[in-house]
């Protein structure tokens, strides 16, 4: 049993530097890139590149969660308020995945028939919300091992401490980002700069709020 958990926490942090990495990818560099692309160069990509790595994207994003659902339904009462926290970003950032991002990718790339015009910014706002919450779903993968040195109570079990104020407010927060993606604007994230400032902050708020409140 213990090799099988081995195995899983493995693949689990394989998939998701290729997932991860290829969101940075999206977002760091195929975006901007197109933002100064020539129109051929620009089609060329779109039909030729694009869905090569979203394919990698899509589906390092679905074993990921595959293999992270697995884990935490091992850990039993063991889950604490780091893994809550990560959990929920991680979940939400693969429903991005595969109910908004890959459906209007394959607008944007030709794949199916659509408006282009209309389908991007939802893409990119939902990209722009996973690059944001990439930070906090870290945050929880390794705070629940190795955040005992800022004390607080972020690192007991949910079975001992329950809903802590700290705990309900991040989760709150973490669903009104995801609200703002589905309807909401994409405001500082626009930027590069922007949107891994806001990740950074959010990272360290929701720390705070879980350690310590």
């Amino acid at each position: 049993m213990a090799f099988i958990e081995f195995v899983a926490r493995w693949a689990h942090v394989l998939f998701g530097i290729t997932w991860i990495g290829m969101l940075y990818y999206f977002n760091f560099v195929q975006t901007e890139y197109f933002k100064e692309a020539e129109a051929g160069a620009k089609a060329d990509a779109l039909k030729k590149l694009a869905p090569r790595a979203l394919w990698w994207f899509r589906w390092g994003a679905m074993f990921t969660f595959l293999t992270g659902l697995y884990l935490f339904a091992s850990l039993g009462s063991s889950v604490n308020p780091f893994i809550a926290v990560g959990a929920l970003a991680g979940t939400f950032m693969f429903l991005n995945v595969w109910l908004i991002i890959w459906p209007k990718q394959q607008i944007i790339c030709g794949l199916v028939e659509g408006d282009a015009a209309a389908a991007a910014p939802k893409a990119g706002l939902a990209s722009r919300t996973n690059t944001l919450l990439s930070g906090p779903m870290l945050l929880g993968m390794l705070g629940s091992k190795h955040a005992y040195g800022f004390g607080g109570s972020g690192m007991d079990s949910l079975a001992n401490s329950g809903l802590t104020t700290g705990l309900i407010i991040a989760l709150l927060i973490i669903i009104l980002l995801e609200a703002n993606a589905i309807f909401g604007k994409m405001g500082p994230m626009a930027s590069v700069k922007g949107v891994i400032h806001c990740s950074i902050a959010l990272t360290v708020v929701l720390l705070g709020v879980v350690n310590y409140l």
